[in-house]
C-alpha cells in the first residue's frame, strides 16, 4: 500500500474506533443507570475493554497522527433525523446500530494492518449483536409498561369480514385516541388471526398504541404483538410468560378481590375487572358491580381496566368507584358514531381524578 492509502486506513480506523466506543458507552450507561441491570452492564463494559485491547494492535501514534476532525468532510453532512430522538428507545437503537456498523468497519479495514486485531474485533462484534438485542428487548418491555400506565381506553375488536375492514377499524380507533386494542375472535382460523394481528401491529406501532391478542400466546409471539390477555380458565399467566417472553404484556381477567391479589403473585402486568354491568357482547350468571372496583382501587397497584357493559351512561359510576381505565366493545362498536363515542369516553376517563 502507498503511504497515502495507509494514512487513509488509519484515519478510518481512528474514526470508527471512536464511534464504536461512544456507542458502547451509551448502551452501557442505560443498562447501568436506567435498567439497573448488572449483568448487561458488565457485558457491555467487557465489550468496551476487549475492543480497547484489540485496538492496541494498531499503533496509537499512527491513529492519532491520522486524525483530522477539522478536515473531515463528513462533519458537514447530516440528516435532520440524526438530531431527533423521540425517546430513550430511539437513543439506544441508534447507539446499537452505530456501534455494530463501526465494528464492522474496524474489522474490515483492520485486516490490512493487523489480521489478529481484526479477528478479535470480529468476536466483539458478534457479542455486541447479542448484548444490543437483549438491551433493546428489555427497553421495549419498559416502554410497553410505561405506555400501559398511561392508557385509559381499551377496545376489544373481532377480525371483521376482511383485512381491509379490520385495518380501517383499527385506524379509526387509533384516530379516536384509543390506547389499547385487543383482537378477540374465536370464530376465525389461526392464519386469519395471525394475519390480522400482523396488520394491526403495523398500524398501532406507528401510532404508539398497544395491541393485545386474546387467549393466544402463540399468535401474540408470532405476530410480535405487544401482549396477550388471558382469563381465569385459560392458559395460566406463568405458562403464557414462557411463550411470549419477559418483555411482552400479560393481562388477566379477575372477578374477585382474591383473584386480583393473585394476579400480582403470578406476574400479570394488568388486570381486567368485571363483568361490572350486563352488556351486549357476553352474558354472565353474575356481575361484580362497582363494589369490586372500589376494592381494587383501594388495594391493587396494577393497572386495572373495568370491563363489562360499560358505556357513556354508566362510566361515571366506574370513575366514582376509583377506576379510570375501562375496556369496552359495544360502547364503541355499536355507537352511531364510533369515533365520537370513543373520544367522549376517553375525555371522561382522563378528566377524572381516579388512579
Amino acid at each position: 500500500m502507498s503511504d497515502d492509502e495507509t494514512q487513509s486506513i488509519y484515519r478510518i480506523l481512528d474514526a470508527s474506533a471512536n464511534r464504536a466506543g461512544e456507542g458502547l458507552r451509551t448502551m452501557e450507561e442505560f443498562a447501568r443507570f436506567s435498567l439497573d441491570d448488572a449483568e448487561l452492564s458488565s457485558a457491555l463494559k467487557s465489550l468496551r475493554h476487549d475492543l480497547t485491547g484489540a485496538l492496541g494492535e494498531f499503533p496509537r501514534d499512527r491513529l492519532l497522527a491520522a486524525r483530522d476532525t477539522e478536515g473531515d468532510v463528513g462533519t458537514e453532512i447530516g440528516q435532520d433525523s440524526e438530531y431527533l430522538r423521540p425517546g430513550v428507545a430511539d437513543v439506544v437503537a441508534a447507539a446499537a446500530s452505530r456501534t455494530q456498523q463501526s465494528l464492522r468497519v474496524l474489522e474490515e479495514y483492520g485486516k490490512t494492518i493487523s489480521p489478529a486485531a481484526a479477528k478479535q474485533i470480529e468476536q466483539v462484534r458478534y457479542r455486541c449483536y447479542t448484548a444490543a438485542a437483549k438491551l433493546e428487548m428489555e427497553l421495549r418491555g419498559n416502554v410497553l409498561r410505561e405506555r400501559l400506565e398511561r392508557s385509559h381506553l381499551y377496545v376489544l375488536v373481532d377480525a371483521c369480514e376482511s383485512e381491509s375492514a379490520f385495518c380501517e377499524l383499527v385506524q379509526t380507533l387509533i384516530d379516536s385516541s384509543v390506547d389499547v386494542i385487543q383482537l378477540r375472535d374465536s370464530s376465525v382460523d389461526d392464519r386469519t388471526l395471525l394475519s390480522r394481528a400482523r396488520a394491526a401491529i403495523k398500524i398501532t406501532r406507528a401510532a404508539d398504541s398497544l395491541f393485545i391478542v386474546n387467549d393466544r400466546p402463540d399468535i401474540a409471539a408470532a405476530a410480535d404483538a405487544d401482549g396477550i390477555h388471558v382469563g381465569q380458565e385459560e392458559i395460566p399467566v406463568v405458562d403464557a410468560r414462557q411463550i411470549v417472553g419477559p418483555n411482552r404484556l400479560i393481562g388477566l381477567s379477575t372477578h374477585s378481590i382474591e383473584q386480583a391479589r393473585e394476579s400480582l403473585a403470578v406476574g400479570a402486568d394488568y388486570i381486567g375487572c368485571g363483568p361490572v354491568f350486563p352488556g351486549r357482547t357476553k352474558s354472565f350468571d353474575s356481575y361484580v358491580g362497582v363494589d369490586f372496583l372500589r376494592e381494587v382501587a383501594a388495594e391493587i397497584s396494577l393497572p386495572a381496566f373495568a370491563i363489562g357493559g360499560i358505556d357513556a351512561a354508566n362510566v361515571d359510576q366506574v370513575i366514582e368507584a376509583g377506576v379510570n381505565r375501562i375496556a369496552v366493545t359495544g360502547a364503541v362498536r355499536d355507537a352511531n358514531d364510533p369515533k365520537a363515542a370513543a373520544i367522549a369516553l376517553k375525555e371522561k376517563l382522563t378528566g377524572s381524578n381516579a388512579n
